[in-house]
Formats: structure tokens, sequence, C-alpha cells
């Protein structure tokens, strides 16, 4: 809870937050300025200033304000790596990964507004959305990675990069249908997304040479 003390001018200044600030809350603080007052003209200073923090602290978190927005996002590549490393090999490869993305997103109706707030953002400012390309490559390589692992294939070739790129694309698409919709969990329309994905992407076809003949040994190496 913020507190006021007075100024020499008669003024009131904030003290902000205690210096124990999280990189949730500072989240938060820059989504609200950013929509309020626009990303360019939202400074690190004014982040800072509004959690009441120094700027050097907002720096531990984070590596620039555009960062700020793509922490969640960040996180989730790392849990999804963590998930998958952990799920029994028993389970078919689309299983796994269906199992993964499910487990790691938790967002409700509620959680609606913010991301969408976010998604506008990300949409309309050239600099993040110039920024986004390198954030979902990281998630799509840890299903790629993932499934280069369980095929014995390499990452670069093609069916682990296949995986990886349509399941990113189905969890796109679930994510942009649920935050129109607004009406549950986004865990019902990732399941249907990627459930409708796994129907074509067997083990079986994962693992075998079918479709590949004509490819040269080197992409499949």
């Amino acid at each position: 809870m913020r507190t006021e003390t007075a100024r020499t001018d008669g003024s009131t200044a904030r003290r902000g937050r205690p210096p124990g600030t999280s990189a949730r809350a500072l989240e938060v603080i820059a989504l609200e300025l950013f929509t309020t007052h626009g990303f360019d003209e939202t400074t690190i200073d004014h982040i800072a200033a509004a959690a009441g923090v120094s700027k050097r602290t907002f720096f531990r978190y984070f590596d620039s304000k555009a960062d700020v927005l793509w922490s969640a996002f960040d996180l989730e590549v790392d849990s999804i790596r963590r998930e998958l490393h952990d799920l029994p090999e028993s389970l078919p490869v689309m299983d796994a990964v269906r199992h993964a993305v499910l487990a790691v997103n938790h967002y409700r109706a509620d959680d609606v507004p913010e991301l969408r707030a976010r998604m506008k953002l990300i949409g309309s400012v050239p600099e993040l959305g110039a920024s986004a390309a390198v954030h979902y490559d990281a998630w799509e390589q840890a299903v790629t990675d993932y499934v280069a692992r369980r095929t014995h294939r390499s990452a670069d070739s093609l069916f682990p990069r296949t995986v990886g790129r349509v399941t990113l694309a189905a969890c796109r698409a679930g994510y942009e249908q649920w935050a129109v919709q607004a009406d549950g969990d986004l865990t019902v329309y990732l399941d249907a997304a990627l459930r409708g994905l796994a129907a074509g992407f067997s083990d079986s076809f994962l693992t075998s040479s079918a479709g590949v003949s004509k490819l040269s040994t080197s992409t499949e190496a």
C-alpha cells in the first residue's frame, strides 16, 4: 500500500512500494502505464518511480521495458521444458506435448482483460512486434527439442521442426480464440486445439520414414 509524504511546496509525493518489489509487480505497473500513456511515452524511470524502486532495481529483473511484457511468456518456455523433461517416455509424443502445455497454462476468464491489453500492445507497437519472433522461436524450440529426443532425430530435421511449429500455431490459435470468447479457462481451448493436432501426428508416423523418401539424407540426418 502506498503512503504519501508532504513536499516543501505543499504537494504530496508517493513513497511507493518497499524495495522488495517483484517482477510480477513491475509487470502489472508497466502494463498499466503502457496502456494509459503509450509504450513509447513510458520510460523505465516512469515504471521504477510508480513501483517505488530505483532504476537499478528494475534492471535486476528486466533488461529493457519491452522484456517486461514477455516475462511470463519466457517463464512458460522454461516450465514447458521442465515438464517435458520429467514426463515418462511411455506417453505418446503428442500426448506428452499436450500435457506439458496444459500444465503450465493457468489463465482463467478473469485474466482476459490483462492479456488482451498485452496482445494489443504487442500487435500495435513495432518494437514489441519485432521482438515477438525471438520469444515465439524459443517456445517452438522447446517442443522441437523434445520431439527430436523422443524420435531420435536431430532438432533441425523435418519432423521435430514441423511439430514444434504447428504446436505453436495451434496454441496461438487457441489462445486468440479464448481471448475473444473469454468464457472459461485457456486450457479448454488449448486442449481442443492440441487434441485435433495430435490426430494427424501419431507416434508411428513421427518415427517412420513415411513421407520423406524424396528428401535428401542430410535433411533428416
